[in-house]
């Protein structure tokens, strides 16, 4: 059952249940493709996060047992572990979702809300929302599937403003056996533009209150987290881009005291640096983590000089990145940024 009727003083470090499995705050981290990868999975779960999702899978690939594959779901063992999936046919997901199961997989989410070109046009996605017959037999397959594994959904409002449809969907899903709806407060035509819809994820809310049900959009801090759960009835706050550059977000947002000092953040994002070439090669982990090295410049020194900052992403040795890290950010340039 959702718990609407927690206090709101401190809620957001309270817990809810999902099917019967603990979730031991109200801060989710959203998969992102390209993004959520172990490494960064890690550091949101030292920061207090309540549950991480690893980044989309094709149900597809699952079944081969994809090498690329196996690395987007590898877990660090502590926490639930739960992956996304994304499919549009019901036997496949199904047997993705037993796999899943089979291999201590304890939350399945099934992906409906995803805008990408790539996703949508393989009608994976939020296209499955205008789909929503199949969309209910892919929820029945992978429910049917998943053993004791919990089967949970995330969607985003409808396909576009003429088509909102997720109250309805959401309601159809859960009566077959989704134990949690996590909605996205956008049109998959909006993509990431404008502003979320409160009153509409508030809608989507009131027709399934038998389950955990999750507000996600435009929420970067505590405040923010509070008023949208409050404005829609949800349990929880699934929280995405917010986090680029600061994978300890939640630890800000739940003030536990897991967040680096601002003297340690050097520190922080070597170590990172260094977790990601670990996790891939030096070769693919380099690569993969530009976009996070730019997302820390970016939040922490947004006036760095321009060509300090073309040495950190185009520096192909480790050491040589390692060290223009420690030079930008030292603590006298950080403190200054700051």
């Amino acid at each position: 059952m959702a718990s609407a009727n927690v206090p709101s003083t401190n809620r957001l470090n309270t817990p809810f249940s999902v099917g019967g499995l603990t979730i031991f705050n109200r801060i989710l981290l959203a998969p992102m493709s390209g993004v959520t990868d172990l490494p960064f999975r890690q550091r949101a779960e030292r920061a207090g996060i309540g549950l991480t999702v690893a980044e989309m899978v094709a149900s597809g690939e699952l079944e081969r047992e994809r090498s690329e594959s196996m690395r987007r779901i590898r877990h660090s063992g502590s926490g639930l572990r739960a992956v996304q999936l994304v499919g549009r046919d019901p036997e496949t997901v199904g047997k993705a979702a037993q796999w899943l199961a089979e291999n201590g997989v304890q939350i399945i989410d099934i992906n409906m809300g995803c805008p990408a070109k790539k996703v949508t046009g393989g009608a994976c996605g939020a296209a499955l929302m205008t789909e929503p017959d199949r969309a209910l037999r892919i929820v029945e397959s992978a429910v049917a599937s998943a053993g004791e594994s919990v089967v949970t959904v995330k969607m985003r409002l409808g396909w576009d403003r003429t088509s909102i449809n997720a109250p309805e969907l959401a309601r159809h899903l859960v009566d077959a056996g989704a134990r949690m709806i996590t909605v996205h407060g956008r049109t998959r035509e909006q993509r990431y533009t404008g502003t979320i819809d409160p009153d509409a994820i508030a809608k989507v809310r009131a027709a399934v209150p038998d389950v955990a049900f999750i507000a996600n959009g435009d929420v970067s801090n505590a405040q923010e987290a509070e008023q949208l759960m409050r404005r829609t009835g949800a349990d929880g706050i699934m929280i995405g881009r917010a986090h680029y550059g600061q994978p300890f977000l939640a630890a800000s947002i739940l003030g536990n005291g897991c967040a680096p000092a601002k003297t340690d953040l050097r520190d922080y994002i070597i170590e990172h640096y260094e977790a990601m070439l670990e996790e891939y090669d030096v070769q693919r982990g380099s690569r993969h983590a530009r976009k996070h090295l730019g997302w820390y410049l970016d939040r922490f020194l947004p006036d760095s000089d321009a060509a300090q900052r073309q040495s950190i992403m185009t520096a192909r040795e480790p050491s040589q990145v390692i060290g223009l890290l420690t030079e930008a950010f030292g603590a006298q340039s950080f403190q200054e940024a700051a």
